[in-house]
């Protein structure tokens, strides 16, 4: 029983990850998502745009591709001096495109 569900969620996880587009195919979701909690990048979207801060994603015709996706986290890792080396911006970037822009 156990197999199967090391099985299952390997499949899930395999899909899950077919599904990004191409910039992110090699990302670390798990860095990305520890990452974003680590620098509360939400807490700083909420005090930018108020609300639960998920107004900052899709701003009308600012962020239209996977490479404009990261190069504003990659934006926001210079301006704050967050310290990213890329693959931690391209992880970044894939979790947001996972949850938000659902780039392919």
């Amino acid at each position: 029983m156990k197999f199967f569900w090391i099985l299952t969620f390997l499949m899930i996880s395999a899909v899950a990850h077919a599904q990004q587009h191409a910039l992110f195919k090699d990302a670390d979701l798990n860095t990305g998502e520890k990452l974003i909690a680590e620098n509360q990048c939400n807490e700083c979207h909420i005090r930018r745009v108020g609300g639960n801060g998920s107004a900052i994603y899709k701003p009308k015709g600012r962020i239209n591709t996977a490479g404009a996706l990261r190069g504003m986290v990659e934006y926001c890792n210079t301006e704050l001096n967050l310290g990213f080396f890329p693959e931690d911006t391209t992880a970044v970037a894939a979790v947001l495109n996972k949850r938000h822009y659902k780039f392919r």
